[in-house]
């Protein structure tokens, strides 16, 4: 019998990140809930668990390197291959902020989270993806990165998520042809702890996330998306 996929979810014992290991889970994948919370990562787990899903807690900081890497032992000792790897985790939703004014050392916590915490796990994971005959890796992005409707407010998380399209762009174009599929994926806004209050419900944005973690073979690669439509950069 074929093996379960596995896949990896950054940020994961709420919102977004946890709506989208129970909807890969449904879909018959092992799913590793990252959470930089163990507790709440575990519990995040059990609660999914629950509900009869292959879900198991990981304890996964990703702003810190030595976090990632401990996790990537566990995943490379346990399963020896990922098959998903979606970057959630993000801080700093800064609308309170202006660029004029901006605390830089808050932005530079904001990208080191958004930008160079993604860029470390795939650094760190990509000889794990190498090993998956199907390879993919999902940067939960937002359209407030978009340069084209770019205006002012809240610029560490504008800036982040530009950057982390960057990066989106640039991994896609040194996998392809390695059958690792690598896309941005901005869910919405959508009601959670960080989005607020009157945005659509988390599991349609999760499912945004989710199109581009099971993509077939052959289907696109270093774009951006939402609802599996394109979004302009």
């Amino acid at each position: 019998m074929p093996l379960d996929p596995i896949a990896l979810v950054t940020g994961a014992n709420r919102g977004i990140g946890y709506e989208v290991c129970r909807q890969l889970a449904a879909q018959g994948y092992r799913v590793l809930l990252g959470s930089r919370d163990a507790a709440k990562g575990e519990t995040a787990a059990q609660t999914l668990q629950g509900e009869g899903l292959n879900v198991v807690a990981l304890t996964l900081d990703v702003s810190q390197s030595d976090s990632i890497t401990q996790a990537q032992g566990v995943v490379e000792r346990d399963y020896g291959r990922l098959d998903v790897l979606v970057n959630n985790a993000a801080i700093n939703y800064d609308t309170w902020q202006r660029g004029v004014s901006a605390d830089l050392d808050m932005v530079a916590q904001t990208m080191e989270t958004n930008v160079y915490g993604a860029w470390r796990m795939v650094q760190a994971f990509l000889p794990l993806l190498r090993k998956s005959a199907h390879g993919r890796i999902v940067n939960v992005s937002s359209e407030a990165g978009s340069l084209v409707g770019m205006g002012g407010g809240t610029p560490a998380y504008s800036m982040s998520k530009a950057a982390l399209n960057a990066l989106t762009r640039i991994l896609a174009s040194e996998l392809h042809g390695e059958r690792i599929l690598v896309n941005s994926v901005c869910p919405g806004w959508v009601a959670t702890d960080m989005g607020g209050a009157g945005g659509r419900p988390v599991r349609d944005g999760a499912a945004s996330v989710v199109w581009a973690a099971t993509l077939p073979d052959g289907g696109p690669t270093g774009g951006f998306f939402r609802d599996g439509k394109p979004l302009r950069w």
